[in-house]
């Protein structure tokens, strides 16, 4: 017995992108969503990330268009005040509680947990067994193309000697015994968290081997802020840096120069440009890490070994080996948004998952032809590599000034604190703002020219 669903958009996933969308389509548009998830709720990932995270970015980056994540606020105290706060892993999950509550009380959406999508417009219960289908007119809407792999999730990418000491990093809350010695696995966000936050509780940095398989180039997160003058000042430095850069690496030098772009070590080169923000305070505790190992990716954990492709290193007969090494970020191809069979979401500036799934519910509801929906809103991608980092801020800052040139496009992007460009229309200015505003203009062609062959 299958059950139909009377629906004009199926939304699979349930996670940052799609309550995005959802948000914006049901403000924008009289339908109704069913919206679908194989968790228990909604969140996505964050359901089941380690206790300890918190968003690397300003939480007002974050979420849904029409409810600002916390309360845009700075910080007081403590290593980062001055900068935007940045809500924990508790605080993403009760938001988008609350989101779901407020997509109910519309009478527009109905959320089906703990539920798959068979393919086409039919899903089913992982609970009850019981079937739904939508009807042929209802849009599906994939909301999972950029859904990340996180450890709990995801076994090591490594093989596991029954007695070797392997967890994932959200295990790490719940330790009964200290180890003498720490393996954190992972060049990316997850693994400096997994330091910062051993660091943080008495572990002595010579107790922590940290195994990276490529070095990683980071944002600083205090000129990736919700502060119009700051975020344009970024954006304008950037922009030049590109029109002056003599190479990839070169550009990448000039970034950290200018105070946007930071690397742990600085004798060596990074080559892994997914760029999540990292606060200066952060990058001097990682330094105190001296151990720390490079001989590309990790084969093999036994008691007391760690394996890779050309050799092996020692490690503590009782070391724990912390897993960060899931994927975060996924790289599949880039394809058009809008298509007959449904509707993919994906970044559209540089960065900003949600304010790209926003972005493309506003445009849903608004227009009706699915090529100028796709002309307004090509996607983007992530970074990865260099080349990649400057594919994207080329695609993404093409993105921009396309949908920037359509008036209600941009007077709905002005109001959304999701759009880290956005210049309120109650802003009062200021010659910083007006300087930056300036030199951006001013480096913004020559640099898109200078990307397109860096990143060729």
């Amino acid at each position: 017995m299958t059950r139909t669903i009377d629906a004009d958009y199926l939304v699979v996933g349930a996670g940052a992108m799609g309550m995005a969308f959802t948000d914006a389509l049901i403000d924008h548009a009289d339908v109704r969503v069913a919206l679908i998830d194989r968790r228990h709720g909604v969140s996505g990932h964050w359901l089941e990330a380690y206790p300890f995270v918190r968003l690397h970015q300003a939480s007002a980056f974050y979420g849904v268009a029409s409810t600002l994540l916390g309360g845009g606020q700075l910080q007081q105290r403590g290593p980062e005040q001055g900068l935007q706060e940045r809500a924990s892993q508790a605080e993403i999950c009760v938001y988008y509680a609350r989101m779901l509550e407020r997509f109910e009380e519309s009478g527009k959406v109905e959320f089906f947990p703990n539920t798959e999508h068979l393919g086409d417009r039919t899903f089913t219960s992982r609970i009850s067994g019981e079937r739904f289908e939508v009807p042929e007119t209802c849009r599906v809407v994939d909301a999972r193309y950029l859904a990340p792999s996180i450890p709990a999730e995801k076994p090591p990418p490594f093989d596991v000697a029954a007695d070797a000491r392997v967890l994932p990093v959200n295990g790490l809350a719940r330790l009964d015994d200290a180890p003498s010695q720490y393996v954190v696995v992972g060049s990316g966000k997850t693994a400096t968290d997994a330091c910062i936050w051993l660091l943080a509780r008495g572990v002595d940095p010579d107790a922590i081997c940290w195994v990276r398989s490529r070095e990683p180039w980071m944002m600083n997160r205090a000129v990736v802020q919700p502060d119009p003058a700051i975020f344009t000042a970024m954006a304008a430095d950037t922009m030049q840096a590109a029109t002056e850069a003599a190479s990839l690496e070169d550009l990448f030098l000039r970034l950290e120069d200018a105070g946007i772009m930071l690397r742990i070590d600085r004798t060596v080169l990074p080559t892994m440009a997914k760029a999540p923000t990292l606060a200066t305070w952060e990058l001097d505790q990682l330094r105190t890490i001296e151990n720390v190992v490079r001989h590309g990716h990790l084969d093999a954990v036994e008691r007391g070994k760690l394996t890779f492709a050309d050799t092996s290193v020692g490690v503590a007969h009782d070391a724990l080996v912390v897993h960060c090494a899931a994927d975060g970020l996924k790289y599949p191809p880039l394809v058009p948004v809008w298509r007959p069979q449904g509707i993919t979401l994906q970044a559209i500036r540089a960065g900003f998952p949600c304010f790209g799934a926003a972005l493309v519910g506003y445009v849903e509801a608004t227009r009706h032809d699915d090529d100028e929906k796709n002309r307004l809103c090509p996607p983007t991608g992530y970074g990865n590599s260099m080349a990649d980092w400057a594919r994207m801020n080329l695609r993404g800052t093409q993105a921009v000034m396309s949908f920037s040139s359509e008036p209600d496009i941009k007077a709905w992007a002005d109001r959304v604190p999701l759009n880290p460009a956005r210049t309120p229309p109650d802003h009062p200015g200021s010659p910083a703002l007006d300087d930056a505003r300036a030199r951006l203009a001013s480096h913004v062609r020559p640099a898109l020219a200078r990307l397109a062959e860096l990143s060729a």
